[in-house]
């Protein structure tokens, strides 16, 4: 198991895209890595947008970033909710700064352009927020999975995959 000994952060929010926070916390498990779930709240329960709940472990608050080695943001309608939490923000910048791994999927790139750390930076979303990529300063392609030094960005469920054996490799390193 690659990820043993690592530890991981996966934000949630209502309405996370089903596939896209259970697929990666289930193949970071497997990899031996421990993955927390954290919410606005600990002990809160958040529901996908098919339907599939998840209880969140720890609060953002309550969540120190440098005692992690890397961050998830799911995609569906989460991330726009998850953006506007300072706590959120402040934490993918301090992952960031450290330039540990931030997997991010879909519509989680929200996330990342609100954080202010996408100028210059080469990744993939779903293509219905490539406009707000660029106008963040990245550069946006067409592809399953991109990776720019620590962020591994990927377009949606199909590319799980490959985004997954990425991020795995990316957290390897």
């Amino acid at each position: 198991m690659r990820l043993t000994g690592k530890k991981v952060i996966q934000l949630v929010s209502a309405d996370f895209e089903d596939l896209e926070l259970w697929y990666p916390v289930l193949r970071l498990r497997e990899e031996g890595a421990t993955v927390h779930i954290v919410g606005e709240n600990a002990d809160q329960e958040f529901i996908g947008k098919y339907g599939v709940p998840i209880v969140s472990e720890y609060a953002f608050k309550d969540i120190n970033p440098e005692d992690y080695d890397a961050m998830l943001v799911p995609g569906g309608w989460s991330p726009d909710k998850l953006r506007r939490y300072e706590d959120v923000i402040s934490m993918v910048q301090i992952m960031d700064r450290s330039k540990k791994p931030i997997g991010q999927i879909c519509h989680a790139g929200w996330v990342l352009i609100s954080a202010k750390i996408l100028q210059g930076v080469k990744v993939t979303s779903t293509p219905g927020i490539k406009d707000d990529m660029e106008n963040a300063g990245a550069t946006w392609v067409n592809e399953p999975v991109v990776t720019d030094g620590h962020i591994v960005s990927s377009r949606r469920p199909p590319d799980l995959p490959d985004y997954m054996r990425k991020f795995i490799e990316v957290m390897s390193k």
